[in-house]
């Protein structure tokens, strides 16, 4: 498995993580590390088929990878090359033998973000409701309470 992650720090820095899960272990073992900027090509070995098989040359090294699925290949190459764009400024990665629909956008990226922002819409949308509702039973029971005072007062002079 592998990761590309970027440290909050300014300016940011980003990396690739080569893991593995070892059988029988849930947490991961972190196997090698190369930060973004080492990264001259990533080869893709056919464009004309779905392969999981990819390599990937740094500035000292040579890494040949095979993703869980092809579908985990493009999604990786897309995250990579979005992370790429964003935060590196001088030489880029050279992306080779990719299907086009890795380059072509980041249609995974966005809908990702689209369902997030969908997602935080939606939880504001139902917190303001309750905030509503909330404030509405706050009248509410104020009143009864006034309501419970005066028949309470009431009473005492009967």
């Amino acid at each position: 498995s592998f990761i590309c992650l970027v440290t909050n720090k300014k300016p940011a820095q980003a990396s690739i993580t080569k893991v593995k899960q070892f059988e029988g272990s849930t947490s991961f073992v972190r196997r090698t590390q190369w930060m973004l900027e080492q990264l001259r090509q990533v080869n893709g070995i056919d464009p004309n088929r779905d392969s999981p098989e990819f390599d990937l040359l740094f500035e000292n090294a040579f890494d040949q990878w095979v993703a869980s699925t092809a579908s985990e290949k493009c999604t990786f190459f897309q995250v990579l090359h979005h992370t790429c764009q964003r935060y590196l400024t001088d030489k880029k990665p050279e992306f080779i033998n990719c299907q086009s629909k890795i380059m072509g956008g980041n249609s995974i990226l966005h809908s990702a973000a689209d369902s997030v922002t969908s997602a935080v819409q939606k939880a504001s949308q139902a917190l303001n409701e309750r905030g509503e509702r909330l404030g509405r039973a706050e009248e509410k029971t104020e009143e009864l309470k006034n309501s419970a005072q005066q028949f309470a007062e009431t009473a005492h002079k009967v």
